[in-house]
C-alpha cells in the first residue's frame, strides 16, 4: 500500500492528546478536570489522518461539517447505556468535585459524544489491513435474512433487554447484546448495513469492528486508571483479576459493544432516511 501524505490535523490531534493525557495523570489543575474530551478528540483526529495516510480518504474527509453528528448521536448513545446500567449497577464514577445536575449532564454528554467517533475511526484504521477488510463492499447492504430469523432475533433481543431488570446480579452482560439484537435485524429488514448480512455471508473479517471496540476499550481503561474523574467497576462473579480498573473478562463486552454502536448508528440513519452512512466498512 502506498502511504499517503499525513494531514496536518493529525499532527494536531498526537498533540493534543499528548497534552491532555499528560494534564489529566499528572493532575495539572484545572486541565486535568476537563481532559477526557480533548484526550478522545485528539485521538480521533490522529486515527483519522492514520487512515488518510493509508487509504486516502476518511471519515471526516467524507463526512466534512456532518461529521459533528457523529458526535452529537454518540452522546445519545451512551445515555443509552447509563440507562442499562440502571439495574446492573457495573461501573460507578468518582467525581473530583460536586457538581449541579446540569453542570454534570453538559460535561458527561461531551464527554460521551467521542465513544461513537472514536470507535468508528479506530474500526476503519484497522480495515485499512487487508486481512481485517470486510469482503462486503461498503456501499452495499448485503443479504437480508428470512423473516422468521429476523422475529427470532428481536425476540432474543427484547429477553435480553428484560433479563438484566428481572435478574440483574445474572443477566448484567445482557446489557451488551440487547441493542444490536433489536436494531440489526430491523436494520437488516429495511435493506440497511447489518452485522447479520455479514453473518449470512459469512464476512468474519467484520470482526474488524468488535476488534476496533477492544482496541478502543483498552484505551478508555488505561487513560482512566489514573484520571478523575474516573469510573470504576463491580462486576459480579468476574471482578478477581483487573486489567485497570476492568475485570479481564469485562474486555470481552467491548466485543458486542461496537456492534451495538454500529447498528444504532444505522437505525437512526433509517429514522432519518439518511442513505449514506460514509463508513468504509
Amino acid at each position: 500500500m502506498q502511504v499517503k501524505r499525513f494531514p496536518f490535523y493529525g499532527a494536531a490531534g498526537f498533540a493534543l492528546c499528548l497534552f491532555a493525557w499528560s494534564a489529566s495523570w499528572l493532575r495539572i489543575d484545572p486541565l486535568y478536570r476537563y481532559s477526557f474530551f480533548p484526550l478522545w478528540l485528539g485521538y480521533i483526529l490522529s486515527m483519522d489522518a492514520l487512515v488518510v495516510a493509508r487509504h486516502g480518504t476518511s471519515l471526516f474527509q467524507r463526512m466534512r461539517w456532518r461529521f459533528l453528528l457523529l458526535f452529537l448521536i454518540s452522546s445519545v448513545f451512551w445515555w443509552c447505556f447509563e440507562w442499562l446500567n440502571v439495574p446492573v449497577q457495573n461501573w460507578h464514577y468518582i467525581l473530583d468535585q460536586p457538581y449541579t445536575p446540569l453542570a454534570y449532564f453538559l460535561l458527561a454528554s461531551l464527554n460521551f459524544s467521542t465513544v461513537l467517533p472514536a470507535v468508528m475511526e479506530t474500526a476503519e484504521f484497522l480495515s485499512t489491513f487487508k486481512p481485517l477488510h470486510p469482503r462486503l463492499s461498503a456501499d452495499k447492504s448485503g443479504p437480508r435474512a428470512s423473516l422468521p430469523l429476523l422475529l427470532a432475533m428481536e425476540a432474543a433481543g427484547i429477553l435480553c433487554f428484560i433479563l438484566p431488570w428481572v435478574f440483574p446480579r445474572y443477566c448484567f452482560g445482557l446489557i451488551w447484546l440487547c441493542l444490536a439484537l433489536i436494531l440489526d435485524p430491523i436494520n437488516n429488514f429495511f435493506g440497511r448495513k447489518s452485522v447479520l448480512a455479514h453473518i449470512l455471508l459469512k464476512d468474519w473479517h467484520f470482526f474488524v469492528l468488535p476488534l476496533a471496540g477492544l482496541f478502543c476499550g483498552f484505551f478508555w481503561e488505561m487513560w482512566n486508571y489514573y484520571a478523575l474523574p474516573k469510573w470504576y467497576y463491580t462486576i459480579p462473579y468476574v471482578g478477581f483479576f483487573k486489567i485497570f480498573e476492568m475485570p479481564v473478562l469485562g474486555y470481552t463486552g467491548y466485543l458486542p459493544f461496537a456492534c451495538e454502536l454500529f447498528a444504532m448508528y444505522e437505525f437512526v440513519l433509517l429514522l432519518l432516511r439518511r442513505r449514506n452512512d460514509f463508513l468504509a466498512i
